[in-house]
C-alpha cells in the first residue's frame, strides 16, 4: 500500500512537471508564432519599400535621361549661340568697315561736288558771259535760242549722225538739258516757230506704262496733239504740222534740247 501511494505521488509529480513543461512549450510556440508573424509583416513592409525604391529609381533614371538630353540640347544651343555671336561680331566689323568707307566716299563726293560747283560756275561764266560783244552775260549759251523762260538747241544732224530717242536724251543730258517739253500751247508754239526742215525732231515725250509721259515725269494733259499711246513709241515733231507723230523710239531722227534760261 505504501508503495502504491509513493508511485501515485511520483506520477502526480511527473504529471505536474509535464503540465508545466507543456505550458512553457505552448508559451514558447506562441512567442515564436508571434515573432514569425512580425517577421512576415516586416518582410512585407520591406518588399513594399523595395518596390517603391525600384519605382523611384526608375523615375530618377528617366529624369536623369531627360536632364542629360536637355543638357545636350543646351550645350548644342550654346555652341550655336556662340557661333552666332561670332558671326554677328564679324558682320558688325564688316559693317563698320563699310560705314568708314561710305563716310570717306561721302567726304570725297562732297569735295568733288564742291569742285564741280566751282567748275560749273566757271563754265557758266565762260558759256554765258565771256566773248559777248555787249560785255554782259546772256540768258542762253551760244548756239541756243531764247524763248522765255527756256533756251532751245535744234540739233539738225544729218541722217548718218541722227539718234534714237534714248541717245538724243543722253545727248541733251550731257548739255545739262532734256529733250524739249511742251506742257502748254506757248511752249508748243516756241518749238514750232524756231524749228526748220521736214525730217522731224525728237521731243521729250514717250509712252510709259501705257500712257504718254514727258521726260520730266509729268503726264500729257492734252492728248489731242498725238495719237493714243502704244508701247515702244516716242513723239516726233514736224515743222508745219499741228499734231505730233508717234514713231518707234528706236528710229533715228534729229532732236531738240531744252533748258531753263539764265536770269541776267
Amino acid at each position: 500500500m505504501g508503495l502504491r501511494i509513493y508511485c501515485e505521488y511520483l506520477l502526480s509529480e511527473m504529471t505536474s512537471e509535464l503540465s508545466g513543461n507543456n505550458a512553457e512549450l505552448y508559451s514558447r510556440i506562441q512567442e515564436l508564432e508571434t515573432r514569425e508573424n512580425n517577421l512576415k509583416q516586416h518582410n512585407t513592409k520591406l518588399s513594399l519599400e523595395n518596390a517603391n525604391l525600384t519605382r523611384d529609381n526608375k523615375n530618377l533614371t528617366h529624369q536623369l535621361g531627360n536632364l542629360t538630353q536637355a543638357y545636350t540640347v543646351s550645350e548644342s544651343n550654346n555652341k550655336n549661340l556662340s557661333a552666332g555671336v561670332q558671326e554677328l561680331k564679324t558682320r558688325n566689323k564688316e559693317l563698320k568697315t563699310k560705314k568708314n568707307n561710305l563716310t570717306q566716299k561721302i567726304k570725297n563726293l562732297t569735295t568733288n561736288w564742291n569742285e564741280l560747283s566751282i567748275s560749273r560756275a566757271q563754265w557758266s561764266i565762260d558759256s554765258y558771259c565771256l566773248g559777248n560783244t555787249e560785255d554782259k552775260c546772256q540768258p542762253c549759251q551760244n548756239g541756243w535760242l531764247l524763248t522765255e523762260p527756256s533756251c532751245y538747241a535744234y540739233n539738225d544732224a544729218q541722217p548718218a549722225n541722227q539718234k534714237t530717242w534714248e541717245e538724243a536724251q543722253e545727248d541733251c543730258s550731257g548739255k545739262n538739258s532734256d529733250l524739249a517739253v511742251a506742257h502748254d500751247s506757248e511752249e508748243k508754239e516756241a518749238i514750232h516757230n524756231d524749228s526748220f526742215g521736214n525730217r522731224g525732231f525728237w521731243i521729250g515725250l514717250r509712252v510709259e506704262d501705257g500712257e504718254w509721259k514727258w521726260v520730266d515725269g509729268s503726264d500729257l494733259t492734252d492728248s489731242s496733239w498725238i495719237v493714243p499711246p502704244t508701247d515702244g513709241r516716242c513723239a516726233l515733231f514736224y515743222k508745219g504740222r499741228n499734231t505730233w507723230s508717234s514713231v518707234s523710239c528706236g528710229a533715228t531722227h534729229q532732236w531738240i534740247c531744252q533748258k531753263k534760261a539764265l536770269s541776267v
